[in-house]
């Protein structure tokens, strides 16, 4: 099918996974799902819906993962009237299918509506970035002797993080930019390029996950495997079970390299980094959702710093110093001389007068006394390092202790005045009494 310009209608999946994932994402995903805790003032999962829909083809976005349906579904109905000109639905998986099971299982509704030469954008949902996607759907439907059945979002990262375990690496040819090598999660040096779990994939996709689910069901059904580890025989990984062995045997993945933005999104410390991220876009693309230093509240302008975004709804003492980089969410009430920096606070929270928040994240509901400090360490790429990427900190160091990290205040957290909390992680509906330093409060 072709829209009314005659350009060939596409759609996008984003894969967001289930209750079962996100565990690094807590205490945060313990009370709303991963992929609708907000990040610069939205949920995770609309920024990747964005992405897609500034792609003029993109006529339908359809969200798959195996949370139930209860959790994901309002919100969909919430956002869907924002976005009139496509279509977002939620397929439920029955369980995890990993993530080229669960589009295969709903290959029918991925193909409809497509023409046999169309293709479909594939994101993982742990992703944020400025994703060039119209640039990848013509690098993939370029002419070729051997046509692309894969196109890959790839950028660099150091040697050292290439060789960690946390991603996919690729060796291309320079001149065909084939994938003549893919490794997921090496433990030894491959390259400096990793996969961005971005793609366009062509519907030629299905026939190959066809052949390895045909063959899953013959030696599940003949007893030669069997589910484990919450794993069902039907999950297939489109990194192990396709993209591996397709760059040895059909050379048909080719890779497209891009410096822009890019990080995974696996712990809650990542948030921090992401909410700065999406804040400079809102710069560049939709300042109208910035606070600047007009922004006003009880009719008298508050100091706001570098990039912040406040939800309508907050409330903002005048005296206040907010940013850089800091996100507000609904409801939210901010007394007399606070200063907020680097910081996402959730929904219906409240920060009492002259209390200093920064690199943390406060949940929903807190609550956070007077003179009070709240303050976490940044996790931040090192600068001095070219390609350096946001590192994913064990919570845990060798000998057992807490590594520095930003602080998160879990769900209904209250913190009493006059105390400091540091680099910490506090469960939901915990009252703390007294100060805490590198500590996980249950």
């Amino acid at each position: 099918m072709e829209d009314p310009n005659g350009n060939a209608i596409i759609k996008a999946v984003i894969l967001i996974g289930g209750p079962q994932k996100g565990t690094r994402f807590r205490p945060l995903s313990l009370d709303v799902p991963k992929p609708l805790t907000p990040v610069a003032g939205y949920p995770l999962v609309q920024h990747l819906i964005e992405s897609c829909i500034h792609v003029p083809s993109v006529k339908e976005v359809l969200i798959l993962g195996y949370y139930p349906a209860d959790e994901i579904t309002p919100f969909i109905s919430e956002i869907g009237p924002l976005y009139s000109s496509i279509k977002i639905r939620y397929l439920q998986e029955y369980t995890r299918l990993g993530t080229a099971g669960g589009i295969y299982h709903f290959r029918d509704q991925i193909r409809a509506g497509l023409s046999n030469t169309s293709c479909f954008i594939l994101i993982n949902g742990d992703v944020c970035g400025d994703f060039p996607l119209s640039e990848m759907l013509e690098f993939h439907s370029i002419k070729r002797d051997i046509p692309a059945l894969l196109t890959v979002l790839a950028t660099e990262a150091t040697r050292q993080q290439s060789s960690n375990s946390n991603f996919g690496c690729i060796v291309e040819d320079k001149n065909s930019h084939r994938i003549t090598h893919y490794v997921e999660k090496p433990e030894t040096f491959v390259s400096t390029l990793i996969n961005c779990g971005v793609y366009i994939c062509s519907l030629d996709l299905f026939p190959c996950i066809s052949k390895i689910f045909s063959q899953r069901q013959a030696n599940y059904y003949a007893g030669e495997i069997q589910d484990n580890n919450g794993d069902c025989w039907e999950s297939i990984a489109l990194e192990k079970d396709i993209i591996t062995p397709s760059v040895g045997n059909t050379g048909c993945v080719y890779v497209y390299r891009s410096n822009r933005m890019w990080s995974q999104v696996k712990t809650a410390g990542s948030a921090i980094y992401a909410n700065r991220h999406y804040l400079a876009l809102y710069r560049e693309r939709q300042p109208e959702r910035l606070a600047n230093s007009r922004c006003k509240t009880r009719n008298t302008p508050c100091k706001i710093i570098g990039d912040v975004f406040i939800h309508q709804t907050a409330q903002i003492d005048p005296t206040c110093v907010i940013g850089p980089n800091v996100s507000i969410g609904k409801n939210v009430v901010v007394g007399p001389g606070v200063r907020i920096k680097e910081s996402i606070i959730l929904g219906d929270s409240v920060i009492q007068d002259h209390s200093l928040v920064m690199y943390t994240i406060v949940g929903w509901n807190g609550m956070i006394g007077k003179w009070t400090r709240v303050e976490g360490t940044p996790c931040d790429p090192n600068p001095n390092k070219p390609f350096a990427k946001m590192d994913n900190v064990p919570l845990f160091n060798d000998e057992g202790k807490l590594n520095p990290s930003i602080t998160i205040l879990g769900c209904h957290v209250r913190v009493p005045s006059e105390v400091v909390v540091l680099n910490s992680i506090v469960l939901p509906y915990k009252e703390l009494s007294r100060s805490f330093s590198n500590e996980i409060i249950l």
